[in-house]
């Protein structure tokens, strides 16, 4: 059977059902009754209860009068609506953030661990209160309220009817879904109360660690969407569909589907639950008792129809296309309809086995899958941007990443549905560093919400193509009567996916190998550093104490350090009074712990670079810096691949601005590190192994490429060619080979250059890579290593740049418009006899000098040899240039 391409779903709804039903089904439920989405996300209004003395019964009357209530849009946190309304400055400028009340605990401190002092005025509880009139079409429904996340406890009312309290409402990764039918009026206008209180620092909550600090009201609120849906008697929820694939033949797959029922009447009920993918049918006859919720399953040795010839698999970004294919679901009772579901899923398995040398490996559909990928962190504030998200999965893809990590934070529906629509990968799991690993200090009702929360995860994220492995604990394994009860509900649940204790080296799920590990570093390490240190030359090493770090096995989170953005977003974060020199306002965007300041990073830039000047300077050698940090990393695990199983770098994004720990800034300007990524995991790529001096070229790509002419060239600081050797190559499918080794060559300057290109056998370029290099090697300490970094006792010295002549660019631009996107073009040459080395292209809004971000540049921080020329293209959106025509401007490290 073939399948047809499927658009991808606009909104999908996967909810926990939770039964805190507050009343039975209403009558005249006979009709037929569609599910409909109905958003709550408009006119809310919120008042710390310090401020209103009135009961819930009467705040979420009709009749009440919220005087001096602030207005907000649901979703948000109380400090995000508050600073939305300017009552208090942006907390991600500067110091600001230490100037709000409530913040009076030390810089130092884990503000998420911190008791929240009385004085504060996120002590006391806060409301969130909106009216609302039902649809005339909803009357004689099951209506359902919703909510998708709040931190942490809440009491909520509807017209005057106390729906739940903090007893059922506690936990910030939980869905709630109540029956409200006897409680709201068909006419008229309804109110909905919510007393939401916030986390205290026992609890299982939204936290951060040493990436960013904590807002003051630590981010308590409805910080996700709140919504009505509207059902007859029965209401399906929760639908998925699992594949077993014949692999490696992928010529069949066979497909269960399971869906949750739930009676909201106090009445038996029977009916049909009819279901259909495309154009294959199956449907089931169920009986539900009064009140009663019951999963139903369709499998293929019942319904032969769900065993798929020839299916269109999902496949992760570079590996194939990521086919999703459409599920609908009705649950019918006497011919009239009750129900449906519309959902996406995509036919793929995902398996893992642990190496003979303890190395998690994953499969997708028989394929050996090489993890790369980054650390997802959630905006300070919890605060929601659909064009955000879809500008930073851009940057992934872009990237070349195939995976996102979520540590501890799951996200909403509409990023998931952009993380399968795109293939790109997602591992999830629950969070380090807070009450989540305290195991021995939980409560009953601490174990009851990391059931519930587990339940709730579980049941959005098993449908979604995209999940690749789900984590029980991050830097602890969960003891072992904990871990039970986990994969207890994982397999109730029907997990589909591989799970891991940890993400650390410790034993796995029953005692075997966990394959994974999570040795760092964080902080700077010179780029040698990723081939250098291995368990295989260095037996004296402690892995499981620190170092060991480099690229071999799956090591769930490591960084090459820092990553000082442009000059451009350290004047938005710092304020121009904090530029230069790097001040305490620097460490504040900095992180927490032995990551408050940059000391190790910029002792390694002064001495590799030459003291920085000015910030302007220090900014331009961190981009160098970042550029070959990530850049090594990401090529050294897919040089050893597949000994080098994978590899997320901490972190992809950031909170808030920040120094440290990303491959794009806060402002969605990619820097240095970014394209060093990028150039790294580009299909077919020629690089230079640290290690052993050898030209190696990697295949990411899933198709053979044949007649592949491979060059590698070494030039003095003046240019002169000191070396040069070409070679033809076949390369397999995801495959590497290496080419040859460079000779010792005398008579290099202290920096000298490499120059890697790949053609294929029209001639055109598909790969391509320059290195700066140094006769200086780069040692380490190897005994002197710890769980962060591994001291350099020796650097490589590339202080001669600044010898380099002077070179005057040449630039031609031309704009076209293709939709609703732009794409400027930037012919650059270098005329002179010299290199022009690392040019940043930036491109701006006319006069304005206001640069265009988000941006998807071809290649940028590059260099060009005497008289080079590429062209280059920058894509954006069109609506934001405006009237404005774009202007390119180019800067190098040697250019006027």
């Amino acid at each position: 059977m073939t399948y047809r391409k499927s658009k991808p779903v606009r909104s999908l709804c996967l909810l926990v059902l939770l039964s805190f039903a507050c009343c039975g089904f209403a009558s005249g439920s006979a009709q037929t009754a569609s599910s409909h989405h109905i958003k709550l996300d408009q006119g809310w209004e919120i008042q710390s209860s310090a401020k209103v003395q009135e009961p819930g019964e009467k705040i979420s009357a009709d009749s009440f009068v919220a005087r001096d209530w602030y207005p907000v849009t649901v979703p948000t946190t109380v400090m995000a609506a508050l600073v939305k309304a300017k009552i208090y400055p942006d907390p991600t400028v500067g110091m600001n953030l230490r100037s709000l009340p409530g913040v009076d605990y030390p810089v130092s401190e884990n503000f998420s661990r911190v008791p929240m002092k009385p004085t504060s005025p996120f002590a006391p509880s806060w409301w969130y209160r909106k009216a609302f009139v039902l649809p005339a079409d909803e009357a004689g429904k099951t209506i359902w309220l919703n909510f998708l996340g709040i931190n942490y406890r809440a009491n909520i009312w509807v017209n005057g009817h106390k729906i739940a309290d903090t007893t059922k409402v506690a936990g910030a990764w939980r869905h709630y879904e109540f029956d409200i039918t006897q409680a709201v009026k068909a006419e008229g206008k309804n109110v909905v109360a919510v007393e939401v209180f916030a986390p205290t620092e026992n609890d299982l909550a939204v936290t951060f660690v040493d990436w960013n600090p904590m807002p003051p009201d630590k981010d308590m609120g409805l910080y996700r969407e709140v919504f009505l849906s509207t059902s007859g008697p029965v209401a399906v929820r929760n639908p998925a569909v699992f594949s077993q694939v014949n692999s490696p033949q992928n010529d069949e797959a066979k497909l269960s589907v399971t869906a949750q029922l739930k009676n909201a009447s106090d009445k038996s009920v029977q009916g049909t639950l009819h279901g259909r993918i495309e154009k294959i049918e199956f449907k089931k006859d169920v009986t539900l008792a009064p009140g009663e919720t019951k999963d139903v399953n369709f499998e293929p040795a019942d319904f032969p129809q769900l065993i798929v010839t020839h299916p269109q698999l999902w496949w992760p970004t570079q590996m194939g296309t990521p086919h999703l294919h459409e599920l609908h679901l009705q649950f019918d009772i006497k011919g009239q309809v009750s129900d449906t579901t519309e959902s996406q899923f995509g036919i793929r398995q995902i398996t893992s086995e642990v190496t003979e040398n303890t190395r998690r490996l994953f499969r997708i559909n028989g394929k050996p899958l090489l993890i790369r990928g980054g650390g997802w962190a959630m905006d300070l504030m919890l605060r929601e941007n659909s064009e955000r998200l879809k500008d930073e999965m851009d940057y992934v893809q872009d990237m070349g990443l195939n995976t996102v990590r979520l540590e501890g934070r799951p996200q909403t529906p509409e990023f998931f549905n952009e993380t399968d629509r795109r293939g790109i990968l997602v591992m999830a799991g629950w969070s380090c560093c807070d009450h989540w690993e305290n195991w021995a200090k939980w409560t009953a009702e601490d174990h009851d919400i990391a059931k519930q929360s587990l339940r709730s995860q579980m049941l959005q994220l098993r449908s979604h193509a995209s999940l690749v492995m789900w984590l029980n604990g991050s830097d602890n394994q969960p003891p072992p009567d904990q871990e039970q009860v986990y994969l207890d509900i994982e397999k109730e649940l029907r997990w589909p996916n591989p799970l891991l204790s940890s993400a650390t080296a410790n034993l796995g799920v029953g005692g075997a190998p966990n394959g994974a590990r999570m040795t760092g570093p964080y902080d700077y390490v010179a780029p040698s550093y990723w081939l250098q240190d291995s368990q295989a030359n260095q037996p004296d090493h402690t892995c499981g104490l620190g170092g060991c770090g480099g690229a071999h096995g799956f090591n769930t989170e490591t960084s090459a350090g820092p990553a000082v953005p442009p000059v451009e977003s350290l004047t938005a974060m710092l304020g121009k009074d904090h530029l230069w020199p790097i001040d305490s306002t620097w460490s504040f965007h900095a992180g927490g712990g032995v990551f408050k300041d940059l000391d190790i990073y910029t002792q390694s830039l002064n001495a590799r670079y030459g003291p920085a000047s000015s910030v302007e300077d220090y900014a331009e050698k961190s981009q160098m810096m970042s550029y070959e940090g990530t850049r090594a990393m990401f090529e050294s695990y897919s040089r050893n691949k597949y000994d080098s199983t994978g590899v997320i770098q901490w972190m992809l994004n950031n909170a808030w601005p920040s120094v440290i720990w990303h491959l794009y800034d806060y402002y969605l300007r990619p820097g240095g590190g970014y394209f060093g990524t990028k150039i790294a995991l580009e299909p077919l790529h020629p690089l230079y192994s640290y290690d052993d001096h050898a030209i190696w070229v990697i295949s990411s790509q899933y198709q053979d490429a044949k007649g592949l002419k491979a060059s590698a060239t070494i030039y003095n600081l003046n240019m002169t060619k000191k070396f040069s050797r070409q070679e033809t190559v076949d390369i397999p499918a995801d495959g590497k080979i290496r080419l040859f080794t460079l000779p010792a060559i005398h008579g290099l300057t202290p920096t000298y250059f490499l120059k890697l290109d790949l053609q294929d056998e029209t001639g055109k370029t598909v790969g391509s890579n320059f290195y700066w290099l140094s006769t200086t090697p780069e040692t380490f300490n190897w005994t002197k290593s710890n769980w962060y970094t591994t001291p350099t006792t020796s650097q490589s010295n590339f202080t001669a740049l600044s010898q380099l002549p002077k070179v005057k660019l040449v630039t031609e631009t031309t704009t076209e418009k293709r939709g609703d996107e732009e794409i400027t073009r930037v012919t650059i040459r270098n005329p002179g006899n010299s290199l022009a080395f690392f040019i940043r292209l930036k491109l701006d809004k006319g006069a304005t000098a206001e640069e265009v971000l988000p941006v998807l540049w071809q290649d940028n921080y590059f260099s060009l040899l005497p008289g080079e020329s590429r062209e280059i293209t920058a894509t954006y959106q069109s609506n934001m240039l405006g009237s404005d025509k774009p202007i390119v401007t180019a800067h190098g490290w040697n250019t006027n």
